[in-house]
Order: structure tokens, then sequence, then C-alpha cells
């Protein structure tokens, strides 16, 4: 990694472990982690996630903001890119991977960061997957229901974090 930049770009749904993993893979390589988000640009502006969402389906600069400030600074060298769309934004990323996992896996680790109970947790990220894509496919065209093109696609269910991680680097 020393004479050469690399840049790896992982996308993934909420609970997927796309944020866990690209933070590992960015450690483990010795290069800059990056994951601006929602929740970010919604805690500089004051605001909780639900009502940044909200502002985000009447506002293409809520995604616009996020997705500019993102691959600009992917670009100023190697890098770990986790988020929604890294694997669509970045198309100079040397590995795309994509990272899956069922609705279950998912709304448990949520519970686990966030707090909260199975049906409110599994009720918010259908309505948030949903929201998502239609505002991707509305900004960009890009449904990221199809990750068909990315270099590695990673079912989650049964894997840890680090075991994940290994398979990446062991792509690169």
């Amino acid at each position: 990694m020393e004479n050469k930049e690399i840049r790896i770009a992982i996308s993934g749904k909420s609970g997927c472990g796309n944020t866990t993993v690209s933070r590992l893979a960015a450690e483990k390589l010795g290069i800059k982690f990056i994951n601006f988000t929602f929740r970010s640009l919604a805690q500089e502006r004051g605001l909780d996630l639900r009502k940044a969402l909200d502002l985000a389906d009447k506002d293409d600069t809520w995604d616009k903001e996020i997705d500019r400030r993102q691959v600009s600074l992917a670009l100023e060298g190697s890098c770990v890119l986790g988020s929604r769309l890294a694997i669509w934004m970045l198309p100079q990323a040397d590995l795309k991977v994509y990272l899956k996992a069922s609705p279950e896996a998912r709304a448990g680790r949520i519970i686990k960061r966030e707090g909260g109970t199975l049906e409110e947790v599994v009720r918010f990220t259908t309505e948030r997957d949903s929201r998502d894509r239609e505002r991707y496919l509305k900004l960009y065209n890009i449904d990221n229901d199809v990750f068909g093109f990315a270099d590695l696609v990673i079912d989650t269910d049964k894997l840890s974090p680090e075991a994940i991680t290994e398979l990446i680097i062991s792509c690169i």
C-alpha cells in the first residue's frame, strides 16, 4: 500500500456492517476511513436522523452534499469509503464491495447499536430502504438493489466483521 494509492468502496444497507467493516479495513490497511452519512450531516445541523431523512425527501441538496463530500475526500488519496452509494459514486475504486444481510440480521445489529424494538426497527428500516431507493433513482438513476457489478458481494449474516474484513483484504 505504501507506493500505490488504493481506494476501496464498501456499500450496503443499514445494519449490513458497512461502517464497521470499512473502519476495520481502513485500520488494518493503514489508510483513511471515510464515512460521512445522513447521520453525520444531521448532527452537524443539530437535527435527529428521522428529521434529516424527512427533509431529504423534499430537498435533493442533502444527498448531493453528502455524496459530494464523500467523493471529494476519497479522491484525496488512499482510503476506504463506506456508504450506501460508495460503489456507485466512486468508479475509481480499486475494489467495490457490497455487503448484504437478511432483514432480521440487520434489525438485530441496529437494535444493538441504537436500541428499539424489533417491530419498530424493522418498520423504520424497511421504510428507510424504500425512501433511499426512490431518492437514488430520482437523483442519480441508481437502483441500489442492483449491485451485481461489485467486485465482491458478501452475505454478512453469519460472518464476524473481522472475517469480512479479512475477505476484503485478501482480494486486495
